[in-house]
C-alpha cells in the first residue's frame, strides 16, 4: 500500500445558513492548526450571537484519525456534533472545524430533523470552501552555527519545507516542517552539515 504524503484542508473561512420551521442554523467552517483555534473562534461566535440557543461544533486535526471532537452543546446526544464531523470526514478534510450556531424558531425538529439541519448547514459551508492539498510534514528543530545558515536554508527550500520559527544569531535555531516524501533524504543531508544538530518535535498533522 502506497504511503500517503498529502492531506486536504480548506483555505479560508466560509459561512452558510440553513432554515427549517423557523430555526436558523448558521454554519462557520474554518481551517485550524490546533484545538486553541477552535476555542478562539467559539468565543468570538458566542459574543457575536449571544441570543443563539446552541453553538454546536466538530473538528478533525492531523492524519492519524485520533484528534477530533464533537460537541452537541445541549442538543440531544448525537444530533449535532456527529453529523457535523461526518460531513468533514465525507469531504476527506482535516485541520478543519465547523461551528453551527442555532437560533430556535419555536418548533421542535425531532432527532431526524436536527441531524438533517446540522448536516445540511455543514455541507453547504464546506461546499463553498476552497480546498487545498498540503504536505504531511515531520516537524524538526535544527540548531547550528551561523556560517552554515545558507546551506541549511537551501536544503529546506529544496524539500519544500515549511519554516515555523527561526532565530538567526551567532548560534541559529530553526523549527521546520519537512514533507514526509523528502524526509529521509533531507535529514541525511542536513545531518552531514558540520555542527548541526537535529531533533524531532511534535508535528501537525
Amino acid at each position: 500500500m502506497a504511503e500517503n504524503y498529502t492531506y486536504t484542508t480548506i483555505e479560508d473561512a466560509t459561512t452558510a445558513i440553513f432554515k427549517d420551521r423557523g430555526s436558523k442554523f448558521l454554519a462557520y467552517a474554518f481551517p485550524i492548526v490546533d484545538e486553541n483555534d477552535v476555542k478562539i473562534k467559539l468565543k468570538e461566535l458566542k459574543a457575536e450571537h449571544p441570543k443563539a440557543v446552541h453553538h454546536c461544533y466538530a473538528y478533525r486535526i492531523g492524519v492519524d484519525g485520533n484528534r477530533y471532537r464533537t460537541v452537541d452543546d445541549g442538543e440531544p446526544s448525537g444530533s449535532a456534533g456527529r453529523p457535523i464531523l461526518g460531513q468533514i470526514d465525507s469531504a476527506c478534510l482535516t485541520n478543519v472545524a465547523v461551528i453551527v450556531v442555532r437560533y430556535f424558531g419555536g418548533t421542535l425538529l425531532g432527532m431526524p430533523g436536527l441531524i438533517n439541519a446540522y448536516k445540511t448547514a455543514t455541507v453547504e459551508a464546506l461546499n463553498i470552501a476552497a480546498k487545498k492539498e498540503k504536505w504531511i510534514e515531520k516537524r524538526v528543530e535544527l540548531s547550528f552555527e551561523y556560517p552554515i545558515m545558507n546551506e541549511v536554508k537551501h536544503l529546506l527550500q529544496q524539500s519544500e519545507s515549511s519554516i515555523y520559527k527561526q532565530d538567526f544569531q551567532l548560534f541559529c535555531n530553526i523549527i521546520a516542517g519537512i514533507p514526509l516524501k523528502y524526509l529521509s533524504t533531507t535529514e541525511t543531508k542536513l545531518c552531514q552539515l558540520r555542527g548541526l544538530t537535529l531533533k524531532h518535535v511534535e508535528s501537525n498533522p
